[in-house]
């Protein structure tokens, strides 16, 4: 398979058997997906949706019962796949007796780097998460934001190209939750390609490029953040250099002002919590009644 995608989930199903070896939990049902290269997508979804599954299985972590995941071109699970792969789970574990610099040179050795060339490592991205300060303290005294962010620097240690966060502002104060953030962006900036788990959806509405919902492990919605936030069923009119009256009169007139310029014809845009919602109580309806 070529590279055009970075990440291709093709009529993914994961089936867990029950307790008594009677029927089992459907966690992902047929879901089908395409992350582009240097894309932010965002998957969103409630609790026990399959989100955390999907991502398994995209990792390799978890065999699927049908259907394939690819990495650039690679199945997902053979091994060469992981070499452009970065991940930072919900709750990562670290050794708290470590500083954040030994930490992140730890797993810089895992990697095969030495010498000036991991120190070089070690001192690019903690600048980049914003701990030079700390790199010298120990994690035991690290907040859980500056957890989150030593995990992103564990994530890069091995210059992935795919980058695939869950929850990765979990338990995080709002300010740690924006540094996070604003990393993201810079990542993507970079041309790096992140896959995102979150419940925020402000913090997916504003660095995600798309969108996918998962709800009962079936992927009931999927597009750019414009696209699904477009209220189709509004219409609205941008001015320029319009005075308040003229504000209240219709297109023709406003055409035939001479002052005023017609700008934008467009759709007003809704919240991706709204979006969200709604796209849960339409398939609830659909398939309960």
């Amino acid at each position: 398979m070529s590279e055009e995608f970075a990440a291709k989930i093709v009529d993914l199903h994961k089936t867990f058997p029950s307790q008594w070896g009677k029927g089992g939990v459907h966690a992902v049902q047929g879901v089908s997906m395409e992350i582009k290269p240097g894309e932010v997508y965002g998957l969103i979804g409630p609790n026990g949706s399959g989100k955390s599954t999907l991502m398994k299985a995209l990792l390799g972590l978890v065999q699927p019962t049908s259907g394939q995941c690819y990495i650039y071109g690679k199945k997902s699970t053979s091994p060469e796949s992981r070499v452009d792969v970065g991940f930072l789970p919900e709750n990562p574990y670290f050794y708290k007796f470590l500083t954040g610099a030994e930490t992140v040179a730890f797993y810089g050795k895992l990697c095969g780097l030495r010498g000036k060339e991991l120190k070089e490592k070690v001192t690019e991205l903690l600048n980049l998460v914003g701990l030079s300060d700390a790199a010298d303290r120990r994690l035991g005294g690290y907040s859980k934001g500056m957890l989150q962010r030593i995990g992103l620097a564990q994530a890069l240690v091995q210059k992935p190209r795919f980058l695939v966060l869950d929850e990765p502002t979990a338990g995080v104060d709002p300010l740690g939750a924006r540094d996070i953030k604003d990393i993201i962006e810079n990542l993507k900036e970079s041309g790096m390609t992140v896959f995102l788990c979150s419940h925020l959806l402000e913090q997916v509405q504003e660095v995600c490029d798309r969108v996918g919902i998962i709800f009962k492990g079936i992927l009931i919605a999927e597009g750019t953040v414009a696209e699904l936030t477009r209220d189709a069923e509004k219409a609205q009119i941008v001015l320029e250099e319009a005075s308040p009256e003229l504000l209240k009169h219709l297109e023709e007139i406003v055409k035939e002002d001479g002052h005023a310029k017609w700008l934008e014809l467009s759709h007003p845009q809704k919240s991706l919590e709204s979006v969200f919602l709604k796209c849960l109580l339409d398939w609830k309806s659909k398939h309960q009644s």
